[in-house]
């Protein structure tokens, strides 16, 4: 009898230390309506407290950057705080410079709405939409990408320049309780405004690539978030140098085509794709017709670890070395050049040593959060 009574008071006292728990952060944390000054009263929203700023901005309507989708490991929701809200936290300094720091810029996702406050936003930001669509096509390009092609119904047009990004919105699934946002770069060029094009690796344990890779099909209802970004072709006549790797492709991809259809072909373009082994490349073909149209377009893939049965015959070792051969080498010594790169931060961070050993100081690069 006594066996069957201790689990059933232990069960009763954890339910009711829970509720206890419950009500109290309830009164604790309730901080009831807060107002959010953006721009100087240029727009005033009034909010339930206690949520983190980019949450609650998001269910405003305005959408502020965000790789991670609020976990504070992006770095990317920056919002200028104009009123007091604490010091900064640690999570957030680590992506903070002392002029930022100086200026109060802080990450949206880490701050906690307790009171008032007011912020300031760039203007573009105001313009940022959520979108629905459906999952036109959803295929392999490599054992571990998948290009998802989604077709907008509304609205039914997006209006983004080549090398920016969205953010998908994955709904809760199996352990995973609440919707959540992942940035990724749109692959399809602009002239197409009915759809958007993502490149997704499947990241083990990652909760948006997990979805995708193993529960999204065609057909299904999703949502994006977008566009944002700053990585696009800059309007010079400078040589671009572009490095990419694995779904970096993305942003890369839509630039090379925004820029074929829209005949920017006088610019020397050399761009430079690292892969493990041949099962690791995709889209060659497409980039080998490319060339063919336009003289000025060099495509160099090189794989770091080929295998026996790839009989490969191009360029070998990291894209970093490649890159380096190639400047020292292949590449005009005499003419001005830009660096796009898109990556893991280990390999930008390499190519940007690179750069630095040729002289390339303007370098444009989007990293994987």
């Amino acid at each position: 009898m006594t066996l069957l009574i201790a689990p059933i008071v232990v069960s009763l006292i954890s339910g009711g230390l829970a509720l206890v728990i419950a009500i109290v952060d309830g009164i604790v944390n309730n901080y009831g309506e807060v107002d959010i000054d953006i721009n100087d009263g240029k727009k005033v929203l009034k909010v339930k407290g206690g949520a983190p700023l980019l949450q609650t901005l998001s269910s405003q309507g305005i959408f502020v950057p965000s790789a991670c989708g609020g976990r504070g490991s992006c770095g990317a929701c920056k919002v200028k705080v104009l009123s007091d809200v604490g010091p900064h936290l640690p999570t957030e300094l680590p992506y903070m410079s002392k002029e930022e720091i100086q200026q109060n810029i802080r990450l949206s996702c880490q701050i906690k709405l307790k009171k008032p406050i007011k912020i300031y936003l760039p203007e573009e930001l105001f313009n940022i939409r959520k979108f629905k669509g459906i999952v036109e096509s959803l295929k392999d390009v490599t054992y571990d990408i998948k290009e998802l092609r989604i077709r907008l119904v509304e609205p039914n047009e997006i209006n983004f320049k080549a090398g920016q990004y969205v953010q998908l919105v994955i709904p809760p699934y199996e352990n995973v309780k609440e919707s959540t946002q992942r940035a990724y770069s749109i692959s399809s060029a602009p002239s197409d405004k009915n759809h958007v094009e993502l490149l997704i690796r499947l990241v083990p344990g990652g909760i948006a690539t997990t979805y995708v890779h193993k529960y999204m099909k065609e057909g299904d209802v999703v949502e994006v978030v977008g566009p944002f970004g700053e990585f696009y072709m800059r309007d010079t006549n400078a040589d671009m140098v572009m490095v990419a790797g694995g779904s970096g492709m993305a942003p890369i991809k839509s630039i090379i085509l925004d820029m074929l259809e829209r005949g920017i072909t006088n610019r020397n373009v050399w761009y430079f794709f690292g892969a493990r082994s041949k099962r690791d490349l995709y889209y060659v073909e497409m980039f080998r017709e490319i060339e063919k149209k336009w003289p000025n377009f060099h495509f160099i893939p090189a794989l770091s670890d080929p295998l026996p049965e790839d009989n490969w015959d191009g360029e070998t070792g990291l894209i970093t070395n490649v890159l380096d051969k190639y400047l020292q080498t292949v590449l005009p010594k005499d003419t001005p050049k830009e660096g796009y790169l898109c990556g893991s931060p280990g390999m930008i961070n390499a190519c940007i040593q690179v750069f630095e050993k040729y002289g390339v100081k303007d370098v444009y690069y989007d990293k994987f959060a």
